[in-house]
């Protein structure tokens, strides 16, 4: 930063506020670095160069913390680049170019995709997936969403990930479920699509099926078993005794398959996830990064779904449990609002009831 030039503008913003000083002083204000970027960015294939430029950076972050600075400028840049109005919205289908679908696989970050005979079933006609692009990276998916067209509130994933599954005529189905988001491009972490997304999702499917009454997420709880790991002592209305003894039989393998589990297990646990959506916060937030998202969408916490996913991966985040969270059209702005302005986990009476623990 050129110092001299920032001490004249500030100089001249001290004497007269006017909006020429103001602009000067932020021009002054403004790192060589950024011209830099914008210059690059015009070069062919520049915006893909500095995507990936920032990938390699926030890889160096926790090692080199002086790099946050420059972080910071290249972020700033990508946020404008890609606001809401630069992204289109695209369905994949098998018809898709396969240079994006063998993106798709890669990418995947909620439920692998095992193959291509998986990726077919995910995109047969009761399965929809959407993703947004950018003109700069047109075979480069930022964020894609798939969703399973069914009947009532699904509550768990594997009978949605079936390869041999029964096929839904997707004119008789009532709800969507939203199984997986990913996002796409490491170099553009920090910077969220997801909820422009779901909203366009919504309105691309009531559009289709004017059947759908219902919109749903069946999510991941990442940080469930993270949180419960660090609990010494008493958790939500479990005493300590009794956190132990939970804690002890998670760690049991193939606990799920038991065909008899201690007495009150189930409600101990489903007591501890309710807990910790609902309670567990941080600077007035959840803690858990999906239920941010999906509450900050205007979303609501309804249903928690016992051994909803038992893959390795589910057992492992969340004890295989998995959470409905729900967008009812006409709530999500009240909602959105209460969780923003409130602090406000907006959960149904079930959920709450379960944090009171019978």
């Amino acid at each position: 930063m050129d110092q001299a030039r920032l001490d004249r503008a500030i100089a001249a913003y001290t004497v007269e506020k006017t909006l020429v000083s103001q602009q000067m002083l932020a021009l002054a204000l403004e790192p060589p670095r950024q011209e830099l970027m914008r210059r690059i960015n015009f070069a062919p294939r520049g915006t893909s160069a500095i995507v990936d430029m920032r990938k390699f950076l926030v890889s160096k972050l926790r090692d080199y913390p002086e790099l946050n600075e420059v972080d910071r400028d290249l972020k700033h840049l990508l946020v404008s680049w890609f606001n809401r109005g630069f992204l289109e919205v695209r369905q994949i289908n098998w018809r898709t170019p396969a240079v994006i679908l063998e993106k798709l696989i890669e990418y995947e970050a909620v439920h692998e995709i095992k193959g291509w005979e998986d990726l077919r079933r995910r995109l047969e006609g009761d399965r929809r997936c959407f993703a947004f692009f950018h003109p700069a990276l047109p075979d480069e998916p930022l964020i894609f969403v798939e969703v399973a067209l069914v009947k009532g509130l699904a509550s768990a994933v594997q009978p949605l990930l079936d390869l041999n599954s029964r096929k839904l005529d997707p004119t008789k189905a009532d709800t969507a479920i939203f199984y997986s988001i990913s996002n796409c491009q490491e170099g553009l972490k920090g910077i969220s699509f997801g909820n422009f997304l779901i909203k366009q999702v919504v309105a691309e499917l009531s559009a289709e099926f004017p059947n759908l009454k219902h919109f749903s997420t069946l999510s991941p709880v990442p940080g469930f078993m993270k949180w419960l790991d660090t609990v010494k002592g008493r958790a939500g209305k479990l005493s300590a005794g009794k956190t132990t003894k939970v804690k002890k039989f998670l760690q049991e393998e193939g606990w799920h398959l038991r065909d008899e589990m201690p007495e009150q297990l189930r409600d101990y646990l489903e007591h501890l996830m309710a807990h910790y959506l609902v309670n567990e916060k941080r600077n007035d937030r959840p803690l858990d990064p999906v239920s941010r998202f999906h509450l900050g969408n205007g979303a609501r916490l309804e249903r928690i779904n016992w051994l909803g996913d038992i893959s390795p991966n589910g057992l492992k985040q969340s004890a295989g449990m998995l959470v409905n969270y729900y967008y009812n059209l006409k709530d999500i702005e009240k909602n959105h609002e209460a969780y923003v302005n409130e602090k406000k986990v907006v959960a149904s009476a079930q959920v709450i009831a379960l944090t009171k623990l019978k």
